[in-house]
Parts: C-alpha cells; structure tokens; sequence
C-alpha cells in the first residue's frame, strides 16, 4: 500500500517537518530517526511510503516541527490512528491539520472534561455506507446533549448545500467522523461542518470562516481521510468556578483534629450545591521528616509519591470490626477538633500510634487483597523504597541518610532483601506499606464520589523535593545536592526565598526521556484531574542558592548567560574584584547597620583589610553566622546582631562562577539596595545599572526559552491532566508566549499584575487560558490584605472598584462581594477562591479576625501550617442563604 502524507503547515525559511511513526519507514517509535517531510505550496509539506499492510494492522504516526532556531515541536495531536486493513484499498490518502498546542480547544480533551464533565456525551445512530472513497474527521468538544457534527457540501454525496440533507457525523473516540463515497464528484469540492440536533432532527447552524476545501479526486481503490481539526465554533464560552484550601485545613465533625480525604465529599456536596466545578488542594504528599510542626509545611516531602497519613481516616481503616478499639479516643478526638488551628504534632502522634495497633491487629491480612497486590504493582518503583526509608528514618531518628549507620546509600538489592524479610524490620516495613494502601483506598474513594458530583480535582506538584526525601536518597544523581532552590527578593520576602531543596539535574532527567516526571504525573493521574505546576519559572531557570548561604538573596539563575570578564572593559567598567565581589565593609557601613554596636561588631567578627575589613574566616558565610547564633541565647540583640552580619556578608555586586577561573561572572540581584553600590560614584551606577538591566532582562530570554523547550513539552505530553501553571515574580519576557504556545493556563492574581506598568490587574482583562484567583495560599486574604497599606487600599478602591470617596478603614462584606464578582465575570477559563474569600462575603460567617485567615508567610521559612477553616462543613452545608446567594452569583456569570 502506497501512503501520501499532506499536512496543512504554514512555515518560514529555515524550518522543517518530519513524521514519526510505528513503521521502520517512520523511525519505529525513535524520534530521531523520524521520515524528513518536503515543502509542496505554500498550503502543504507532503512525504509518501509504501508499507506491506499485511504486516501492520494500524498506523500511528505524528508530525513534527524544528523551528530555525533547532527547537522542536510535536503536534499536539500526538497519536494520529488509522487502520490500514480496509479491503481493496491499495492507496492512503491522509490529509491533515497541524494541531498548535495553543488551541484552546485542546484544553477539552484534558482529563476535567472528558473524564468528569463531557463523559456523558452521545452520538446518534449514522447508517453506514457499503462502500467509501473518503472519511472526514473533526473535533468538536463543546458541543450540547443531543448535538452532532454535520457536513453539506457541493454534489449530492453532501446534499448539495441543502441544509435539510445533512451527512452525519458519530463520535469515534475524540473525533466525529463520517464515511462518504464521493466517487461520482467533481472535484475540487467545497463543503462546511454545522451543528444539528440529532433528538429534533433540526439543522442548528453552520461553522465559522470560509467553506472548506478539497481538491484531489481518487481512485475507487484510494482512501483519504481528512482531519479536519477544531469544528470552528466559539471556543471560549465555557467557564468554571472553583473553591481552592488545603485539606489539612478542612474541619468535619469525624476527622481527628486536622483535615482527612474523607472531608472532601463533604466539601464536594457543598461545592457542587453552589455550582462550582472545581476542588483545588495543596500538595497531599507525606513530609514525615522530623514528626515536628517542621514537618506541617506540605512543599517539602519526603516522597514525591506517598501520601501523608495525617489525611488519613481511622474509624475507615478500623471498620466495623475495629470500630470498638477507637471508642476510646473519642474525648481525645473532640479535644483536637475543638482547636481553633490544627495541632499538628499531636495528630501525627496519635494517628501512628493507633495505625500501628491496627496494623498489628490485622496481622497481615491485608496483604491478602486482591486490590493490594495490584496496588503494590503498580507502585512499587516508590513504594519499596518509602516504606524502607520511613523504617530506617525511625530507627536512626533522622530523616538524614547520611547520618544512618547503615543503608546511607541507596542498594537497590539490599531494599528487595529487607522488603522480603518477615522479621521485625520486614513487618516495620510493611507497616508503611499498609499505612499508604488504605490512604490511596480513602483518597481514590473521595475522588470517585467528587467526581459523581461533576466536580474536578486540582492537585499542586511542588517545584523540588526535600533534601532528606526517599527521592534524593534513591536517585541522587536527578538532583544537583550541592544547591538551595528559592526566589529572587520580592515584596513578599526582601530578602528572597530559600526553600532548600536541591535543584533538578535537568541533563541527567533527560537522559531517560524524564522517566521520574513521568511516573510522578502517572502517579497523580490516580487522584487528581488537573495540576498547578508550582513556581513553573524554575522550567526556565531556577533561583540557586549555595550550601553555604541562608538568604534567598545570595542566589542567582541557573542556567544563565554570565558577564564575561572583558565585556567590563567594552562597557567603560574599571573592574576591581574585591571590591565587586567581597564585602564591601567600612566604619560608614558598619556605623549604618549597627549603630552603636559597631565597635562590638569590628572586635568579635571583623579584622582589618586595606580597604576596610574582612569578616572573619569563622563567620565568611551566613551558614557559620547562623551556626553561632544558634549556640547564643536568644534575643532581640542577637537576632538584629545575626541580621546584620548577614546583610555585611550579601553586600557585593558580584558573584564568581566556580570553575571559570575568573572569566564568567553573575549580578548579585537588587544591587540598588546595598551600600556596596550606594558607595559608587555615579558614573559607574550608570554603567553598572545599563549591564544589570542586560544581564537580567535581555540577554538571557531566548536562552530560557530553549531552557524551557527542552523540559515543558515532553511533560505536557506524557500527561492527561489540565497544566496549570503558578508564573509569578520576575517573569522572564519569554514565559507567556512559551506557556500560550503549550496550552498551560497561566496564573493571574490582582494585586500581582504582570504589566509592570500597571498597579492592580484587572480581571476583566484575562486571557481565556488562565485562573484567575484574588488571592492564594501565600498571600493575605482579601480582608487581610485590604488593611495592609492604606494609601494602596484607597487607590485600588478609587481604580479597581472604580468606587470615589474614601476607602473604608475595613472591608466590609460589600467590599469583598465585588472584588469576588470582578473574578467571576472573569473572561478566564477558571475563577478560583480561597475558602476564606468567599465567606469574606458573609458578616455572618466570616472569621472575626482576617489575620488569622492567613495559611503561610513566604518570608518565614520556618512558618506553621496550621490554618483550619472555623466553621464545620456539615454547618457549611447548610447555610442556605448564603449558599443560595453564591449559587446565584456563580450561575449568572456564566460559570
């Protein structure tokens, strides 16, 4: 069988196509070794191949595109089928349309719409014909019950344009297709899709744009299939709301003090009840590190797949038959639950405690499972290992392996001979493998029932992995050990962020064509219908941070183009490296951070250099100032004493690039801020600032792009979920086209507008593919943040709320009730809100005081995560008045 390839492709000189597929021809499955395509006319690339359909039942192939700049594209329509055993046919024809990530449309075959929203959706009965020469192919995700796809065109095969005589199409999968037998056409044809009412059998109305076109005329022994595309309709008329909150901060009258997966059908009968589509949580993942309130904080795991067991459901995993052991807890339960936050030490010691006892209880029968020993296959590539690390973190007491005095370094035989032993350690182990069994049973349960109520399951996927995790432990080599990952200062923390996780090994993840991406995003498909890709920024570079340093402002971007050492010279910049690139310190410096205390300061931590002082060889890092005052008493002298010697040691303009010998330098970021700048003469500010501003924001965009093309794509691909992602802070220039270019929803907050020159976002100003929220879990609440700065306040009042006069001191329920109508009538695909927010609404249910509706403070790396919502859900419930009025609010926005 002879096969044309025809793909509609508008391109450039310099790019190319080519065709990856399952036959030799094709590359078989390599995508180097993808079929080069030609250039045809300005409408079509085109490439041909002979195949022996007797050896191959079904094709599947996709396109591929390289840009000029050696960027490489696949078609969002990753895998075309089509079957090559229809009898007589001795010659395809396949006639496609490059499908642009971009699309909004693709964002409907994502696992929110075809698992929960459009799963229902029909076909009517469509009589075959004996014979075809064509099959058209379309898509058309939004369409309504007892909507179909029709076709009408020139000749009789499609009803002469009579609108009467329709050919329908039947759903096949993702696509609507019809079999028509055009062997008595004049070609080329001209023919249009349109919508029809397959229950009335009324004809509705016709496609968007220009007739369609087809032009070749075949043999009856030549198939052609055309894919179509996007049915062209409106594609930005569906809209959804959804409540964001974390389950530990969840509060029900059967969990235990902290939020469980059981709550969520709770908190589904309430969203749904309002007419939200959506469920968004923080990451559920355990971060049993340390069993402190440390370890309340949900970003740092210890596994990227187990789930915490915090979240989990006693009286579900006791039943009937352990129901009578748990009686005993119940005034310990009232107790907790009775807490205005969660206490998290005290729940996570009484939840191991009595899931111990149920373990031993069951004396292994739930190894006996069916559904356990499927979970343990389909697992085990994290499974073992967890279970194993969770063991030895409690026989060692630290989830610091390299303290272990054994198995500090991860044996893949060793993990297989001690999860075979039926010892004490081999039952230790299982104990975790039972722990994690009944927690995915609790959450895929909660899921299925949010699920039958049409709702969606928005999970988070943190941007690193805790440094002491299973996942460091097991593949060290994924990880570059020797940096911090952060954020750059902003006004939420001035002096950036330091979330000490290890940065990712991006070369070594591509390796195996990002094999643990993958299998963490399979891993989430279990619970979760979409994501939010925490800080998707780090794609393109991530804030690093050395092991020596404390502050995120000590950091810079990896990877990033440096300043060559001669390019000072091309920019009229007399170089000096100590002063650049060591601590700038003097008696003024000192004098302007230390006031009165700088004598102490030069006597205990300084000596003399010829251009000031040095700081002393046992206090050169923030690491060895931070190791002392941990040894002094803690005070407010000390803190501000610590502060300030930090601050001595992050005043440079420069840091070296290890290894370059002196050649390849990096801006230290907002050089404005320190007197080591402040201290120049003006002409080397200027100078200085013009380098600055090209080093941070022009010479480095097309270089992230490519940064970001090599990551985002393949991992876009290898999911079904809807990406989401968190581009927030310094946004390189090249992140909204790149994200607009994948079909990832971008993140919009209104007092974070990303046009610089611009105080407030305004909602109505979104682009469709986007969430838009009025606050997240790392900000103030709306109440919160209106009694921030006044003089703010009023300008938004005055601007955003386009309200004159004064600002009221406090906002007032009315207050809160537009701002969260600006996100409703949002043109964005997605209005989510915090809990807090919407109750914000209510002067009757909302919290008394809007500082306590806060869940965490960026800016304090050692901050609790005990937020928990001050109202029961089954009290939620059933406030109808106020549920009345957001439904009404939700309904008539569209959404």
């Amino acid at each position: 069988m002879k096969i044309d390839f025809y793909l509609r492709f508008h391109t450039r000189y310099g790019q190319s196509l080519a065709l990856s597929g399952n036959l030799l021809s094709l590359g078989s499955g390599n995508e180097a070794a993808a079929l080069p395509m030609r250039f045809l006319n300005q409408d079509f690339w085109h490439v041909a191949i002979e195949v022996d359909s007797a050896d191959n039942d079904t094709l599947h192939y996709h396109y591929r595109f390289t840009n000029e700049h050696g960027e490489t594209i696949v078609d969002a329509e990753q895998q075309r089928s089509v079957s090559l055993a229809k009898k007589g046919a001795k010659h395809l024809v396949l006639i496609d349309t490059w499908n642009y990530a971009g699309e909004f449309e693709n964002a409907f075959y994502s696992a929110p719409f075809t698992d929960v929203f459009f799963n229902h959706s029909s076909s009517p009965r469509v009589r075959k014909p004996k014979s075809y020469t064509h099959q058209f192919r379309v898509k058309a995700p939004l369409l309504q019950p007892n909507e179909c796809v029709c076709l009408v065109g020139d000749g009789e095969a499609l009803g002469n344009w009579d609108s009467d005589k329709p050919v329908l199409l039947e759903r096949n999968g993702e696509w609507w297709t019809a079999r028509v037998d055009l062997q008595e056409t004049n070609f080329p044809i001209s023919y249009k899709y349109a919508i029809y009412n397959f229950k009335k059998a009324h004809f509705t109305y016709y496609e968007e744009g220009d007739n369609r076109l087809l032009y070749s005329q075949e043999t009856r022994d030549t198939l052609t299939i055309i894919h179509d595309g996007f049915l062209r309709l409106p594609n930005t008329t569906w809209k959804g709301a959804g409540i964001a909150i974390p389950v530990f901060a969840l509060r029900s009258q059967q969990s235990f003090g902290v939020g469980e997966f059981n709550d969520l059908k709770l908190l589904a009968d309430w969203a749904s009840g309002v007419g939200m589509k959506l469920i968004q949580l923080l990451p559920v993942n355990d971060t049993s590190a340390t069993f402190t309130k440390a370890d309340s904080y949900p970003y740092a795991a210890i596994s990227a797949f187990a789930l915490h067991p915090q979240y989990i459901n006693l009286a579900s995993v006791a039943g009937k038959k352990g129901a009578a052991s748990l009686k005993s807890l119940s005034k310990k339960q009232k107790q907790l639950n009775s807490l205005t936050e969660v206490d998290y030490e005290e729940v996570m010691k009484l939840k191991m405690q009595v899931l111990r006892e149920l373990f031993e209880a069951d004396n292994d029968n739930f190894t006996k499972d069916a559904e356990y020993k499927d979970f343990v296959a389909n697992n085990s590539h994290w499974l073992k290992a967890y279970a194993v690390f969770s063991q030895l973190r409690d026989k060692f007491g630290t989830s610091d392996f390299q303290q272990w005095k054994t198995n500090s370094v991860y044996d893949e035989v060793e993990i297989d001979r001690m999860v075979a032993n039926r010892s004490r350690t081999g039952k230790e182990i299982r104990f975790y493998y039972f722990v994690q069994y009944h927690l995915h049973l609790q959450l895929r349960e909660a899921v299925e029932y949010i699920h039958k109520r049409g709702i969606a399951v928005k999970g988070d996927i943190p941007i690193g992995i805790y440094r002491y995790s299973v996942d460091a432990w097991q593949e060290p080599g994924l990880y570059h050990m020797d940096w911090q990952a952060g954020a750059p200062p902003d006004d939420f923390a001035v002096k950036g962020q330091n979330w000490g996780f290890p940065t990712y090994n991006w070369e070594r993840m591509q390796e195996d064509g990002f094999r643990w991406w993958k299998r963490r995003f399979e891993q989430m498909s279990n619970y979760f219908d979409a994501f939010r890709i925490d800080h998707i920024l780090g794609f393109f570079r991530i804030w690093s941070i050395p092991l020596d340093a404390v502050e995120g402002v000590m950091g810079r971007f990896i990877p990033a183009l440096p300043i060559r050492h001669h390019e000072f010279g091309e920019r009229g910049i007399w170089f000096d490296y100590d002063r650049y690139c060591r601590p700038y310190i003097n008696d003024a410096v000192l004098g302007e951070l230390f006031g009165d205390r700088s004598a102490f300061v030069r006597e205990h931590f300084l000596q003399p250099a010829p251009n000031g002082y040095d700081l002393l060889t046992e206090f050169n890092t923030q690491r060895k100032v931070e190791a002392y005052f941990a040894q002094q008493e803690a005070n407010p002298g000390n803190d501000a004493l610590r502060q300030g010697l930090y601050d001595l040691i992050s005043n440079v303009l420069f840091f070296e690039e290890p290894g370059s010998n002196g050649t390849n330098y990096h801006f230290r970021i907002s050089i404005e801020s320190t007197t080591s700048f402040r201290h120049l003469d003006g002409g080397a500010q200027q100078r200085l600032k013009e380098l600055y501003v090209d080093y941070f924001f022009r010479r480095q965009d097309d270089f992230w792009k490519h940064e970001a093309l090599r990551k985002l794509p393949a991992l876009k691909a290898a999911t079904h979920m809807l990406v989401c992602g968190e581009d927030l802070g310094m946004v390189p220039a090249t992140v909204p086209t790149v994200m607009k270019d994948l079909g990832i929803l971008s993140l919009e907050i209104q007092r974070m507008p990303k046009d610089p020159t611009t105080e407030f976002f305004h909602p109505k100003t979104a682009p469709y593919m986007s969430v838009v929220t009025p606050s997240t879990h790392d900000m103030s609440t709306i109440r919160g943040w209106w009694e921030e700065d006044r003089a703010r306040t009023q300008r938004f009042f005055n601007t955003a709320l386009e309200t004159p006069g004064a600002a009221p001191y406090f906002c007032d329920s009315w207050i809160n009730r537009a701002i969260i109508l600006q996100h409703l009538y949002s043109p964005a695909m997605w209005s989510i809100f915090q809990l807090q927010d919407l109750l914000g609404m209510n002067d009757t249910l909302r919290r008394d005081n809007p500082a306590e509706e806060r869940i965490n403070q960026p800016a304090d790396p050692k901050h609790y995560w005990r937020y928990r919502m001050h109202l029961p859900l089954e009290q939620l419930v059933k406030e109808k008045e106020f549920n009345n009025e957001l439904a009404g609010y939700i309904s008539n926005s569209g959404r």
